[in-house]
Order: C-alpha cells, then sequence, then structure tokens
C-alpha cells in the first residue's frame, strides 16, 4: 500500500499543476475564481484518472473505462468537496493577490488527498487486485 500511496502523491502532484495551469489559463480569459476553480478541478480530475488508472492501480483491468471514469468522477467530487471548501476558504479569507488562488489549490489538494485515496483504492479501483 506505501507504494500506492506514494504513486497516488506523484499522479497528485501532476494533477496539482494540471489544475494551478488551467486555473491560470481560466483567470486570464476572465473567468472568476469559483468557475475558473470548476475547470480546472475537472481538469485535474480527468488527467489524475489517467495516471491512476495506468501507473497506481495499474495490476489488472477489467470492466468498462467509461464507468470506470464516471465511478472516479464521483469519487473524487467527494474528495473535491473537502478540497473546493479549503480552496474558497483561502480565496475568501486571504487579501486579493496574484498568488491568492494558487495557494488555495495547494490547500485544497492537501486537504482532499486523503478522502481522494481512500474511495480511488476501496471503491473505483477494487475490482483491481492490490499490490
Amino acid at each position: 500500500m506505501r507504494t500506492q500511496v506514494l504513486r497516488f502523491a506523484v499522479a497528485g502532484t501532476v494533477g496539482f499543476l494540471v489544475d494551478a495551469g488551467v486555473l491560470w489559463l481560466a483567470l486570464r480569459l476572465g473567468s472568476g475564481y469559483f468557475v475558473g476553480r470548476a475547470a480546472s478541478f475537472l481538469a485535474a480530475v480527468w488527467v489524475t484518472w489517467q495516471i491512476n488508472r495506468r501507473f497506481t492501480f495499474a495490476t489488472h483491468r477489467s470492466g468498462s473505462v467509461w464507468h470506470e471514469w464516471w465511478r472516479y468522477l464521483a469519487a473524487m467530487s467527494a474528495g473535491g468537496c473537502v478540497n473546493y471548501a479549503a480552496y474558497c476558504a483561502v480565496v475568501l479569507l486571504l487579501p486579493r493577490a496574484g498568488f491568492v488562488p494558487f495557494l488555495g489549490v495547494a490547500a485544497g489538494s492537501v486537504a482532499g488527498l486523503g478522502v481522494n485515496f481512500a474511495s480511488a483504492r476501496w471503491w473505483v479501483f477494487r475490482h483491481r487486485p492490490q499490490r
């Protein structure tokens, strides 16, 4: 399980970079903090799903990829609620500055990590043999 946690953290780091990058782009295109964050979250979920299904939980594949995607999205949305709450707290409580949304993304990523790992391992990818 330690290896899976480490790989999940690596996928999360890549997801964080995608999340922050898409948020940056959305903000530059005129999106607000909250709409931009919704778009960046979805992009990060898709990227982390691709990494986790191929790298973290790749021992065995079975079932529909489409079904797995929807389960992953639902599972990450549970952790996403924790993530988004932390993001909102940072954005609303700290003075406006260029770095604040990205600090919020980082706080949200850390806050949702445990919920996301547990739901991915024991729900989304439970049909795969564990290492």
